[in-house]
């Protein structure tokens, strides 16, 4: 090639701001109108039968005006609010039937410059799955469910569209003495689930879902599969409690299974505030957080409209427990340790990790285990859910105060987590989720109602969040922690308009305290243009 003539050198810097402001504005005035959602629909699905070399998509992609898409929307949506005819839909709905078609849906939803929001079991409690303030395809993982366990090697490879209770299920199947450390909820997709931490009823004995991956496949902003070894160790750090959403679409968990005695131990002891509750729950206090690792008990506080002699309200505490253990070893340790529980052998159900799991999620006694693959769609709920963490516990006074406000209120209920054991062994920032030593126990909150409406809407969202503001005096400070699982928009939100880190930073930190900041770089080095985000995601940092 010549030489630059010495005018392409020397021209001023005023004149290349004329040229540029004149290219701006015949841009603007040939721009393209705002593709319609049918020109949308049709550059999507053109790309997409390129790139998978298939002429037929119809079994994998959802117009709106399609007769299937209604159906397949509102199977996942597990939260009432957000069921509705003003909330924005999809563009397109795609549920892919391999691996291989999530890919492609990425590069081809970036080539008609529209963002993905993944669903894989539509528990996230915002409803941020399924909607969004901007146009969206919703990437519906339900199709990609497949399981496959090797008790020999103990681990089991599952697929981000699987349910909790198809873990359960498949791993019973081919033992007795193996299990899982996740959720009692039997719908719970693992995508979701595993990435924002999963936490359930052993994490006292093993922790929590993420600290047994070994392994993990996700679908980059560039449309690359990679595991653990091509993603690097960032990102595998970032995927296991740091909420997937934020950086891809995980595709599969590889996890190690621990093992389960073959007989635990289950039982639910109610008393009431009239029956000595408020010393139960200080009591529990001391017990539950530092008792042997093997035993969860959770405490659930709900008011109630007592029926015992004058009707009055009042509230109810209920101890509802999983022991890896004999109901006789189980009863010897309680009477020593918690004994206003009063526990006695009879409250006591044996039985088999399995049944623990049917027990756990509600089902009627004798429910076989096959009723763990039911995934109960079209079954939403009016809900708002909310949560705290607690490290140091509540004085007696402090506790009287807090029934008198739940009294009050009427309907919103709390769940205390313990923490301790094995918790309290593994470093904050061994993995993304930060909530581990120093934890006594979490809360949820939660309320729930029928009635549709702003007005009945209005009424329990501001129940919980007074319930939740009673709460402050009691709760962790600097940050005040949240759950990510326990989704609450509440606590900050991220406009899409503008990324902004300093939106994210609120919630962030509270969420992830110090582990934020090293979120927000991986993010930033994996998906700079933010493709993969939400009201709370992690935001980038803009270079």
């Amino acid at each position: 090639m010549g030489k630059p003539s010495p005018f392409a050198i020397t021209i001023s810097f005023t004149s290349l701001l004329l040229v540029i402001v004149l290219l701006l504005s015949l841009r603007a005035s040939c721009a393209a109108p705002t593709p319609t959602t049918d020109s949308v629909y049709e550059t999507f699905v053109h790309c997409l039968r390129n790139n998978i070399n298939s002429p037929n998509t119809s079994n994998i992609v959802f117009a709106q005006t399609n007769a299937s898409y209604d159906s397949i929307l509102r199977a996942y949506i597990r939260n009432a609010r957000f069921n509705t005819s003003s909330a924005r839909k999809p563009l397109i709905i795609v549920t892919p039937l391999q691996e291989s078609h999530v890919p492609t849906a990425i590069i081809c939803a970036k080539s008609v410059d529209i963002q993905i929001i993944i669903r894989s079991g539509g528990h996230d409690f915002e409803g941020l799955s399924y909607i969004s303030d901007e146009p969206f395809i919703m990437l519906d993982m339900f199709n990609l469910r497949n399981i496959s366990v090797d008790v020999q090697n103990k681990v089991a490879v599952i697929q981000a569209g699987a349910t909790l209770g198809e873990v359960y299920y498949r791993i019973w199947e081919k033992s007795n003495v193996h299990g899982f450390p996740a959720g009692v909820c039997h719908t719970v997709g693992v995508g979701g689930h595993f990435s924002g931490g999963g936490y359930g009823n052993m994490m006292r004995k093993y922790g929590l879902s993420i600290d047994h991956i070994i392994d993990a496949q996700i679908v980059d902003v560039k449309g690359r599969i990679l595991n653990k070894e091509s993603m690097g160790e960032d990102l595998f750090w970032a995927i296991r409690g740091g909420g997937g959403a934020s950086f891809g679409v995980i595709l599969s968990y590889t996890i190690r299974l621990v093992p389960v005695p073959e007989i635990v131990t289950v039982f639910q002891v109610e008393k009431t505030l009239e029956q000595n509750a408020t010393d139960l729950v200080m009591q529990w206090q001391q017990v539950a957080p530092h008792t042997d690792e093997r035993l969860f008990m959770r405490l659930h506080l709900h008011p109630m409209i007592s029926n015992v002699g004058e009707r009055h309200k009042t509230v109810r505490a209920a101890v509802m427990t999983l022991f890896l253990g004999g109901a006789d070893e189980l009863v010897l340790l309680l009477e020593k340790e918690f004994p206003i529980l009063g526990l006695k052998k009879e409250n006591c159900i044996e039985m088999s990790w399995i049944e623990s799991a049917i027990w756990w999620d509600s089902f009627q006694n004798g429910t076989q285990p096959d009723a763990l693959l039911g995934r109960k769609l079209n079954s939403a709920k009016f809900l708002k859910r909310k949560s705290d963490y607690v490290k140091t516990p509540i004085s007696k006074e402090g506790l009287e105060w807090i029934w008198k406000r739940m009294i009050e209120l009427g309907q919103t209920s709390m769940a205390f987590s313990p923490y301790g054991g094995r918790m309290n062994e593994i470093s904050a920032n061994a993995t993304a989720f930060p909530h581990r030593a120093g934890n006594l126990f979490k809360i949820e909150y939660s309320v729930n109602w029928e009635e549709p409406g702003v007005v009945a809407e209005k009424n329990f969202t501001t129940q919980i969040r007074r319930l939740y503001s009673y709460m402050t005096p009691f709760v962790s400070k600097n940050p005040r922690s949240a759950f990510l699982n326990y989704r609450d928009l509440d606590i900050g939100i991220n406009h899409h308009d503008n990324n902004s880190y300093q939106e994210g930073k609120v919630y962030g930190i509270k969420y992830f305290d110090n582990n934020f900041y090293r979120l927000v770089k991986i993010k930033t080095e994996v998906d700079q243009e933010n493709y993969f985000r939400n009201g709370q995601s992690i935001p980038t940092l803009k270079l």
